[in-house]
């Protein structure tokens, strides 16, 4: 189980009602469930979102196959609009 911080921008930002939070998981996929636990709006921001975790975009990846290490700082980055 790793710790870390997970940073959220935008829309995510708002669903959350925080910046950033501390966490506690070993996966993508765990942190996920953690943080849209009774957070209807975020679980749905969060599905369209995309992830860095520590600078590096998880892409494609299954979220359950990206392991998360301790200290890490994972970013929640949801579809942006412009031009």
């Amino acid at each position: 189980m790793a710790t870390g911080i997970v940073r959220y921008w935008a829309a995510a930002k708002e669903a959350a009602g925080v910046a950033e939070e501390s966490f506690d998981a070993a996966t993508l996929d765990d942190l996920m469930t953690k943080i849209t636990q009774n957070r209807a709006e975020l679980a749905r921001v969060v599905r369209r979102c995309s992830f860095l975790v520590d600078g590096t975009p998880v892409g494609k990846r299954p979220h359950d196959e990206v392991v998360l290490a301790d200290g890490v700082t994972v970013e929640v980055l949801p579809p942006f609009a412009g031009g």
